[in-house]
């Protein structure tokens, strides 16, 4: 995919800005080449930028609302839907395997109708799926409306960082910590609010997921506007000097790609863990059920304000890895916690594996920062979201059999701490001052 294919959602193509006449909000690219787009003239160049700001924080706050909601109120669902324990389960696996499935035609999809018209498409398939899935009648109809909503949400994670680097290539680490804020906002605010709101509507659980539906239309609207701007942009990109043909990039080939990949599922791995069996552990403790809920929202919350500042902080740093190690070390101390004494430092373990979890902004930012290229960048992407969600499905249904066979917990958090070593090793090797293109 040449950077030429991402005109529809990038600045128009034309003469090269200088710091001095770049607009403060808009696009920087420090080493333009032959087809690299530089802002637009005109107002778009003042109010573009800002739009497409506001888009990636809209489409970050919906990119979990629609997994988190549904755990809030599972056994709801199950109620009303007949539900079988087994399919049930199979609920909690199904995005990790939708974002793989669906994450890989991303780069296809975006090469053909522009990276701004696929995330436009995504938080549609969202809004459609989260509001049409409580009313379908059956739970083969949830299921096929949860799938669409999933789908939506595979193609704009994968996304996400290309649009970034081709509209803020000098700015990844603070737009990406931005879009990761926001991402973990709108996962605490599903999880916090999802009962409460249920309750205040009436009651009913299925007025409770499809509220969320709203939150997705709203995430719409920005990314129509930029699509609108497709024919201008194209033209005006169309209209500079024709670049010469790419060497096809092949991504199985970079050992900084696969290391990425590796990284990127074991910390979803650890993530998915800690969602779904983090209170179960400190109920079986003698924590109250409150408490545990509270507990994991600390856990979670922690991410809002460390996914901002982390990704600020990769960028001026050569080697990612000190960052890396920094997480893995506070995960072996939550575990080591959480197997010596669950209850009496349940806030502090809570702590330790929130801060854990912030390895997601930093692979994030790594994928932006492993390529010299918005094509690139959109290549990776894909490949290290795909293989790593299908590295991590596995992980959260091994811990759930290891607990049922084994009666408590040592095992299963073993399990955990265990997994933490390759992910500090493959994170190191991410971490390295490379770039795909020269690997691959």
């Amino acid at each position: 995919m040449a950077d030429d294919d991402l005109a529809t959602l990038g600045p128009a193509a034309g003469p090269r800005t200088t710091s001095t006449d770049r607009p403060a909000d808009g696009p920087e690219d420090p080493q333009p080449g032959p087809g690299h787009a530089a802002p637009a003239a005109g107002p778009a160049a003042r109010w573009l930028p800002r739009l497409v700001i506001a888009g990636l924080v809209l489409a970050a706050l919906n990119l979990r609302p629609a997994i988190t909601s549904l755990g809030a109120l599972l056994e709801e669902v199950r109620a009303g839907l007949g539900m079988s324990g087994t399919v049930a389960g199979l609920l909690t696996s199904v995005p990790a395997l939708c974002f793989a499935a669906f994450g890989i035609a991303a780069p296809r999809l975006a090469r053909r109708w522009g990276p701004g018209a696929i995330v436009c498409a995504g938080m549609a398939a969202i809004t459609v799926g989260v509001v049409a899935r409580p009313y379908l009648g059956g739970t083969g109809g949830f299921l096929a409306a949860s799938a669409l909503a999933l789908a939506g949400i595979a193609v704009s994670n994968v996304l996400m960082p290309v649009v970034i680097k081709s509209w803020f290539p000098g700015r990844v680490g603070s737009m990406t910590g931005l879009y990761s804020m926001a991402l973990a906002l709108g996962t605490s605010l599903a999880a916090a609010l999802t009962v409460p709101m249920t309750e205040a509507l009436g009651g009913s659980w299925r007025t409770g997921l499809a509220v969320w539906g709203a939150l997705a239309a709203v995430a719409v609207l920005p990314w129509l506007m930029v699509v609108r701007q497709r024919r201008a942009l194209a033209g005006a990109a169309t209209s500079t000097a024709a670049r010469p043909p790419e060497a096809p990039l092949r991504i199985t080939s970079s050992p900084t790609a696969w290391a990425l990949a590796v990284f990127f599922g074991l910390q979803a791995t650890a993530a998915y863990i800690t969602m779904g069996w983090m209170p179960q552990i400190f109920r079986d403790a003698g924590v109250s059920a409150g408490t545990a809920g509270v507990l994991l929202a600390v856990t979670m919350a922690m991410g809002v304000p460390l996914s901002f500042v982390l990704p600020r902080l990769a960028t001026r740093m050569r080697h990612q890895g000190p960052l890396v190690v920094l997480l893995g070390l506070c995960g072996l101390a939550g575990y080591t916690g959480l197997w010596l004494a669950p209850a009496a430092g349940a806030w502090a373990w809570a702590l330790l594996m929130g801060i854990s979890n912030c390895a997601f902004p930093l692979a994030l930012t790594m994928i932006g920062m492993r390529s010299t290229s918005s094509a690139g960048v959109v290549k990776l992407s894909a490949f290290a979201q795909s293989v790593g969600y299908l590295i991590s499905i596995p992980g959260p249904l091994l811990v759930g059999t290891l607990y049922q066979h084994s009666g408590g917990w040592g095992l299963p958090i073993a399990l955990m701490a265990g997994l933490m070593v390759p992910q500090i090793a493959v994170g190191v090797l991410a971490g390295r001052d490379r770039r795909i293109e020269d690997e691959a």
